[in-house]
């Protein structure tokens, strides 16, 4: 036999083996798709308020945080395009000092313009900001599976990851990988 004969049979050997693995199995047994216990009528309408509830509480912490970071990363737009809407004489024409001494119609539409082309950049450190904080926080491993309500047995997703601060994450000595 050649080489060559060798590298052809090593590939058809290799091809044989891939086909009998259809695909990887679960790392543990929490992981199995097992048949679990569904939960009776009244406990699951109890489960499914208390879900709903949790996510629900979730979602709202999300976007007063949301609302938080966005309004500080915007307050130089929000006060250029106010003090350029308030000081030009075709929209508000405010009586203010500033307004007759400093700003005319033209410096007031030079802010307006500014405070809209700031925008944008600032939308987008906004939106940084709030992802890298909600991943440090892990605020979306809040949310809650709806499973969670229908069957017995499955575990909160905080949990499992080591609590919201993740502080359980440095004692947890099982290594869960595929090599």
């Amino acid at each position: 036999m050649s080489s060559h004969d060798a590298e052809d049979l090593g590939a058809e050997n290799l091809s044989e083996k891939s086909r009998m693995l259809p695909s990887l199995p679960p790392y543990d047994m929490d992981d199995q798709l097992l048949p679990r216990e569904p939960r009776s009528a009244w406990c699951c309408l109890a489960w499914t308020l208390l879900v709903v509830t949790m996510n629900s509480l979730v979602f709202f912490i999300n976007l007063l945080l949301m609302f938080i970071i966005f309004t500080i990363v915007l307050l130089p737009t929000i006060v250029v395009v106010y003090f350029g809407f308030q000081c030009h004489s075709r929209v508000l024409h405010s009586a203010a000092r500033y307004c007759k001494s400093i700003l005319d119609d033209n410096s007031s539409s030079a802010l307006i313009i500014l405070g809209f082309v700031i925008m944008s950049p600032l939308i987008v450190v906004a939106m940084a900001t709030y992802c890298s904080l909600a991943r440090r926080l892990r605020l979306l491993m809040c949310f809650q599976p709806c499973s969670r309500a229908v069957y017995k047995g499955v575990k909160w997703r905080w949990y499992e990851e080591g609590g919201l601060c993740s502080c359980a994450r440095g004692f947890n000595t099982q290594v869960k990988a595929w090599v």
